[in-house]
């Protein structure tokens, strides 16, 4: 114990965004039937992890805006962690964070699963990564994409997972409004009032989709750069926020006007919006010629590459 608590975990934990987001319909336990593609990209909140000698969770962030109550992801995983593992020991966690809240970019769902890759890895638990995934599956749809990370199709509610050969290297440039943030549960019940009026029961048509996504989507996004080839990112989500939300209206319309945007696109339940580059160095250019323009727009923004695995220790 004594070695163990003078070990400080550091972990990058970064953000996402959604390549492909279709609603298939609404389940009968409420949840909707998805078909997305999500890709890790290189803007990341900070973890650190130590023992405490109290058996207590303790989070603190250098974030004036978050919770660091039992209702933080990060609190309920460490939590649910203790819990299945039977163990009294506790952990002071500090969170850097960089990823902004509700933005669509699924900061939470990531920092939970750093905590629970970091803290199998502090307390010296030794649960396999099988294990891990399912306790992640429980504290919410996202969160399994992030135990493995890189770029992935996602099925069901979100974790059923298979894994893509990473060979993206797009550049991308974020846009998004510090003053507005989406509710992702109130987003999803809008969609589902105006678009799934009946409960989900076509098995062979989510098998269609599903395969239509593998068969299809990766492939029309490692096209891209070919003739300067654009596409049109599906997400169903943007037909409702986009109607009711200037700043991503606004956000899509800057981002498709830019000269060398290959295709863009809102991320999960918005507001941040996003566009794709055929490299790093051409996002970056972009992003100098028009900072002033998003800034005196009212958007902060962020230059990121694709990564090809998601969380991983410092």
């Amino acid at each position: 114990m004594q070695d163990l608590a003078k070990t400080k975990i550091i972990i990058k934990s970064p953000a996402k965004i959604n390549l492909h987001l279709e609603v298939i319909g609404k389940r009968e336990d409420g949840f909707h039937e998805l078909a997305m593609i999500m890709q890790n990209i290189d803007l990341s909140d900070y973890l650190e992890f130590q023992i405490n000698n109290e058996g207590l969770i303790k989070l603190d962030s250098d974030c004036n805006e978050l919770s660091l109550s039992d209702d933080n992801l990060i609190v309920k995983s460490a939590n649910l962690l203790r819990k299945k593992s039977n163990i009294d020991f506790g952990a002071n966690i500090f969170l850097r964070k960089n990823i902004p809240i509700g933005a669509g970019l699924a900061g939470g769902s990531s920092n939970a699963a750093a905590t629970l890759i970091g803290l199998n890895k502090l307390w010296d638990l030794k649960l396999d990564q099988k294990t891990l995934s399912s306790l992640a599956s429980t504290l919410g749809s996202d969160i399994p994409f992030f135990m493995n990370g890189g770029i992935q199709l996602c099925f069901g509610r979100g974790e059923i997972l298979e894994k893509l050969d990473s060979t993206l290297e797009y550049g991308v440039i974020l846009l998004k409004n510090p003053n507005v943030s989406v509710s992702t549960a109130e987003t999803y019940k809008k969609y589902s009032k105006r678009f799934c009026d009946k409960y989900l029961t076509d098995r062979e048509m989510i098998k269609n989709i599903r395969k239509n996504l593998r068969d299809n989507g990766f492939n029309n996004l490692n096209n891209l750069n070919f003739e300067n080839q654009h596409l049109s990112i599906k997400n169903d989500l943007q037909l409702v926020v986009e109607n009711e939300n200037n700043s991503v209206k606004q956000a899509l319309y800057l981002l498709s006007k830019l000269e060398n945007c290959l295709s863009f696109s809102m991320s999960g339940s918005g507001p941040t919006c996003f566009a794709l580059f055929k490299d790093i160095e051409t996002a970056k250019k972009e992003l100098t010629a028009n900072y002033k323009l998003f800034r005196n727009k009212g958007y902060d923004s962020w230059v990121c590459t694709f990564l090809k695995k998601g969380i991983t220790f410092i």
